[in-house]
């Protein structure tokens, strides 16, 4: 595998991911919209950033032959942005999908791995929420992240490894940086406000450090056709009760931090096992919530993250708001 065609590449987990693979020597081309920024991806004579759109299709035909490889991350990215404009989010994150597929399996790609996400699930009342268990979409965003993952299966064959990705939420910093994320919200109030407000607070909610997140698909790019062909694995590791977050950030951000909670009408819990990762690929995560807590507060002591509650580029539903994507 030598030349990786990734959608969304300039996105949050992209901006860490792309870099990793240059420095692995990849070839790499991206393709995204590009609506937080170019800035955010490499300089770099083996990367290819093309300001582009999934859903033209005449563009992903010239595009995507010649690449080994598919890593797909591209969607409207989080269940209130997605609200915003629900014909825009099924345009992006379903209709575009199934094309891709076939455009990539007819011109030689063997390998695409596919992001989707561990909402997938809803809401399940078992502490351990293992891969095999039945889907219970709520939103229309967990509802196509689900039908996708349907589409590709039809689409396995010998030449052709296909694999689904269930990522928890994805803490810590990236340049391409993300402040409406459990974790992330959390630090920016802490290291900005001197507080921490949190709603509820027995909800669990599962995360993995961006850095083990594009290690894991770094690693998927180079694992055997047998161990991974038509399996789905979650990724996750680290549920905890959201109060419990917000004591983790305080711990790292200093005992000032005043933790305040409030009630809240919306008791979403959710908490996966990974269990089948870690004893099929042996894929166990480096970084904890603590170490993205860290990495933030560096990112913000060093003055790289500016208007951290202003900029509508750190928040995915203001800045879709302000552009009126279409």
């Amino acid at each position: 595998m030598k030349n990786i065609f990734i959608t969304g590449g300039a996105g949050y987990v992209g901006a860490i991911l792309v870099p990793k693979l240059l420095d692995k020597g990849y070839h790499v081309t991206v393709i995204d919209l590009m609506i937080y920024g170019e800035d955010v991806l490499p300089q770099h004579e083996n990367l290819n950033a093309v300001k582009g759109d999934i859903r033209d299709l005449e563009l992903m035909k010239k595009l995507i032959p010649g690449h080994d490889a598919v890593v797909h991350l591209a969607c409207i990215s989080n269940d209130p942005s997605f609200e915003l404009n629900p014909d825009l989010g099924k345009s992006i994150n379903l209709d575009p999908f199934e094309p891709m597929v076939q455009i990539a399996k007819e011109n030689g790609v063997q390998r695409f791995i596919y992001a989707s996400s561990s909402s997938v699930y809803g809401i399940k009342d078992e502490p351990q929420v293992t891969e095999d268990m039945k889907l219970e979409p709520l939103t229309d965003y967990s509802k196509f992240k689900a039908e996708c993952e349907q589409i590709l299966k039809k689409y396995e064959s010998d030449d052709f490894t296909c694999l689904t990705i269930r990522p928890a939420t994805v803490c810590g910093y990236s340049p391409r940086l993300r402040l409406d994320l459990t974790v992330n919200i959390l630090t920016n109030f802490a290291v900005n406000k001197g507080f921490i407000k949190v709603f509820g607070g027995e909800q669990k909610r599962p995360n993995i450090h961006i850095q083990d997140m594009t290690d894991l698909y770094c690693e998927l790019l180079v694992m055997p056709h047998e161990k991974i062909h038509g399996k789905i694995f979650n990724a996750g590791y680290e549920n905890f009760k959201v109060k419990e977050i917000a004591q983790m950030v305080k711990n790292v951000i200093g005992d000032q931090v005043d933790i305040k909670t409030e009630p809240t009408n919306d008791n979403r819990s959710y908490h996966v096992s990974s269990e089948k990762i870690k004893q099929e690929l042996g894929f166990v995560p480096q970084h904890s919530i603590e170490d993205a807590v860290r990495d933030l507060k560096e990112a913000f002591d060093k003055g790289v993250i500016k208007d951290s509650f202003e900029n509508e580029k750190y928040f995915n539903v203001k800045l879709m708001q302000n552009i009126e994507l279409t």
